[in-house]
C-alpha cells in the first residue's frame, strides 16, 4: 500500500514542482514594464537605455540556452533545474538594491536562471510525461501567465506603497523562486543520478541544425517572442501615449499577461482533437495580428485588444513549445531542439525592445513598430503552416 501511495504522490509533487517553476518564468521580466517609467525617471534613462533593460533576459536567453542542454548532461535535469531557481532567486534579490549595475546584472542573473529551465522543460516533459505534453504545457503556460499578471497588476500599487519604489515592487515577487526551492529541493533526494544522465544524453538522431523543420519550429518561436517582448515591454508607454493614465495603463498591461494564461486551460484539449496543427498554427498568430491593428487603429478599445493579444501570444507560445517536443522523437532530442529554438529564437527577439524604442523616437510614435509587428505575425502564420504538419525531425 505505501508503495503504491508513493507511485501516486511522486509523480504528483514532480507535477506540482514544475508548476512552481512556471511562476518564475515570465514574472520577473513583465513585472519590469509597469514600472519602466519610474526607473527612467530615477536614472534618466533614454527610451532605447530603458528598452536594453527588457533586452537583457532575452540575450541571456540566447547565449545561455545551448549550454543548459550541455548542463543537463553533466548534472541532469534535476539538479540543472534547481541551479536554475538558485540564479532566479539571487537575480530578484540582487535587484532590489537601487543602483544601475545591481539593477542590470540581477536582471541579467534572472535571464541566465529562466533560460535554463525554458530549455529544460520541455526535456522533463518528454521525459515524464510523453502522453500528456500538451496538457501539462497548458498547465505550466496557465501558471505563468497568473503569475506575470500578479507582477503586471501588482507592481504600480506596491511602488506606490514603497513611495515610488520600483525595487520593492521588482523584489516582491520573490517568494515565487523561494516556494519552488522548497518543492524541488524534494525531486533530489532519492534519484538515480546515473539515470537522469542517461535521459539527458540519449541520442538525439539527426542533426537538429540540418533540419528544415527544426528551423521553422525555431523562427515560428523567436518571431512570437519578438513580438511578445516588444509589446510586453512597450504596451504601457503605447498606453500613456493614446491617453490613459499610468494605473489604467499598468491595468491593461496586467489583463494581458493575464489572458496568455487563458489558453492553457483547453489547449491541451484542442490539440488533442487535431490530426495536425496546421489550421491553429495560421490562426493564432493572425489573431495576435488583429489585436495590434486594433490598438493602432481603435486605441479606445485597448482592453479588448490587451486581452486578444494575451491571448493569441499566449497561446502561440504554448503551441511553440509543444512543437519543441511534438516534433521532436526523444527527450535528448527534444533538449537539443529547445536549445536551438530558443537559442536562435530569444537571438532574434533580443534586439527589438530596443529597436522599437529607437524607431519611436525617430519616427515620434508608436504606429511604425505596431505596423512592423503586425506584418512580422502575418510572417508568423506561413512558419506554423510548415511546422504544423505532423511530422517529425527524424
Amino acid at each position: 500500500m505505501d508503495t503504491n501511495k508513493n507511485s501516486v504522490a511522486q509523480p504528483l509533487i514532480l507535477l506540482i514542482g514544475i508548476l512552481l517553476i512556471a511562476t518564475t518564468l515570465r514574472a520577473p521580466i513583465t513585472g519590469i514594464a509597469p514600472v519602466l517609467e519610474m526607473i527612467r525617471d530615477d536614472f534618466s534613462f533614454s527610451t532605447t537605455t530603458a528598452g536594453a533593460l527588457t533586452t537583457l533576459p532575452l540575450l541571456a536567453f540566447a547565449i545561455v540556452s545551448p549550454f543548459a542542454v550541455v548542463l543537463s548532461r553533466k548534472l541532469g535535469l534535476e539538479l540543472s533545474l534547481l541551479i536554475a531557481l538558485i540564479l532566479i532567486t539571487g537575480g530578484i534579490a540582487l535587484r532590489m538594491v537601487e543602483t544601475v549595475w545591481c539593477l542590470f546584472l540581477g536582471t541579467a542573473i534572472i535571464g541566465t536562471g529562466i533560460a535554463i529551465a525554458n530549455v529544460l522543460l520541455p526535456s522533463l516533459l518528454k521525459r515524464d510525461f510523453p502522453t500528456k505534453i500538451a496538457s501539462i504545457t497548458g498547465a505550466y503556460s496557465v501558471t505563468a501567465g497568473v503569475a506575470a499578471a500578479l507582477a503586471s497588476a501588482a507592481a504600480i500599487p506596491i511602488a506606490n506603497y514603497f513611495n515610488g519604489g520600483w525595487n520593492w515592487a521588482l523584489g516582491a515577487f520573490i517568494i515565487f523562486p523561494i516556494a519552488t526551492l522548497a518543492i524541488w529541493l524534494t525531486q533530489l533526494s532519492g534519484k538515480n543520478e546515473e539515470t537522469q544522465k542517461a535521459a539527458a544524453t540519449e541520442n538525439s538522431g539527426t542533426p537538429i541544425w540540418k533540419s528544415a523543420l527544426a528551423w521553422q519550429v525555431t523562427f515560428f518561436f523567436g518571431l512570437n517572442s519578438l513580438v511578445y517582448y516588444v509589446i510586453v515591454t512597450w504596451l504601457p508607454a503605447i498606453l500613456l501615449e493614446a491617453g490613459f493614465s499610468p494605473a489604467v495603463a499598468g491595468s491593461f498591461h496586467g489583463i494581458s499577461q493575464l489572458a496568455t494564461a487563458i489558453p492553457g486551460l483547453v489547449f491541451g484539449l484542442v490539440l488533442a482533437r487535431f490530426r495536425d496543427q496546421k489550421a491553429i498554427a495560421i490562426a493564432l498568430p493572425l489573431m495576435t495580428a488583429i489585436s495590434l491593428a486594433g490598438i493602432l487603429v481603435l486605441p479606445q478599445w485597448a482592453s479588448i485588444w490587451a486581452a486578444l493579444f494575451g491571448f493569441g501570444c499566449g497561446a502561440t507560445f504554448i503551441l511553440a513549445l509543444a512543437f519543441i517536443s511534438l516534433r521532436s522523437s526523444n527527450p535528448a532530442q527534444a533538449a537539443a531542439l529547445s536549445g536551438m529554438a530558443q537559442c536562435i529564437g530569444y537571438t532574434v527577439a533580443a534586439g527589438a525592445p530596443p529597436a522599437a524604442g529607437f524607431i519611436f523616437e525617430y519616427s515620434h510614435g508608436w504606429t511604425m513598430p505596431l505596423i512592423i509587428c503586425t506584418i512580422l505575425c502575418i510572417v508568423m502564420a506561413v512558419l506554423g503552416y510548415r511546422a504544423g504538419r505532423a511530422v517529425h525531425i527524424d
